[in-house]
C-alpha cells in the first residue's frame, strides 16, 4: 500500500485527488495539508510514501516547503503537482529535491501512475519540464572549468593516489604551496575533502578510475 500525503490549498481538488486515490488498490491518503507549513509538519510525523506537494501556497510555498522537508528527511519522494511550468517554480522545485513534476491538468490515472513511479524513485516530468532541464544542463556551469592549469595538475596526481609531499616532489614546489593549491581546488569544486575531488575527477571522466 502507498502511504499518500496530499499537499494542496484548494480544499476542491483535495477532496477529488483524495476521493480518485482512495479507490485504487494500492494507494491511502494518510493525510492532507493545505498549505507548506503544514505538509512540512506533516510529512515528518507521518513520513508518507508519496508526498504531492502543490507549488503556489499560502503560508509556505511548494518548493520552499520540499527544501525543508528533504533536508530534514533526505528520502522523501515528492512529488510536484501544480498548474504552472514558469521557470521560478521548476527549477526550485527540482532543485530542492522533488522528484517528479506534473501538471494538475493530467488525467487522473497518469497522476496514479506518476505516484507509483515516484514511489519507485523514478523520476516523471512533463515534457515541458524535461526540455527546460536539458536546455539547463547545457548552459550549466562546470566547476572544474575554473581550476587553474597547476590546480587541474594536482587534481589528476591526486586522483592517482599521490600525497601531498609526493605531488610536491613530483612538481617541484613546496608542500605549503601544494597544499593551498589543493585548498583552492576543493572550494572550486564545492567538494569537503580529497576523497570527493578524486571521485569528481573520476565522476567527470577527467582521469580513469583504477582498474
Amino acid at each position: 500500500m502507498i502511504r499518500i500525503l496530499l499537499v494542496d490549498d484548494h480544499e476542491m481538488v483535495r477532496i477529488g485527488v483524495s476521493a480518485y486515490l482512495q479507490a485504487q488498490k494500492d494507494m491511502e491518503v494518510i493525510g492532507e495539508a493545505s498549505n507548506g507549513k503544514e505538509a512540512v509538519e506533516m510529512a515528518l510525523a507521518l513520513r508518507p510514501d508519496v508526498i504531492l506537494m502543490d507549488m503556489v501556497m499560502p503560508v509556505m510555498n511548494g518548493a520552499e516547503a520540499t527544501d525543508l522537508i528533504i533536508t530534514q528527511w533526505p528520502e522523501a519522494k515528492i512529488m510536484i503537482v501544480t498548474s504552472f511550468l514558469d521557470d521560478d517554480k521548476v527549477y526550485p522545485a527540482l532543485k530542492a529535491g522533488a522528484v517528479s513534476y506534473i501538471l494538475k491538468t493530467s488525467k487522473a490515472s497518469r497522476i496514479a501512475e506518476s505516484i507509483r513511479a515516484t514511489m519507485n524513485g523514478t523520476p516523471v516530468l512533463e515534457p515541458e519540464v524535461m526540455s527546460k532541464m536539458m536546455k539547463q544542463m547545457r548552459h550549466s556551469h562546470v566547476p572544474h572549468e575554473d581550476l587553474t592549469e597547476r590546480e587541474m595538475e594536482i587534481l589528476l596526481l591526486m586522483a592517482n593516489g599521490y600525497s601531498n609531499q609526493e605531488i610536491a616532489d613530483e612538481l617541484f614546489i613546496a608542500l605549503k604551496t601544494v597544499k593551498t593549491h589543493v585548498s583552492n581546488l576543493l572550494a572550486k569544486l564545492e567538494v569537503h575533502d580529497r576523497t570527493q575531488a578524486v571521485i569528481y575527477a573520476f565522476q567527470h571522466k577527467l582521469v580513469s578510475p583504477p582498474q
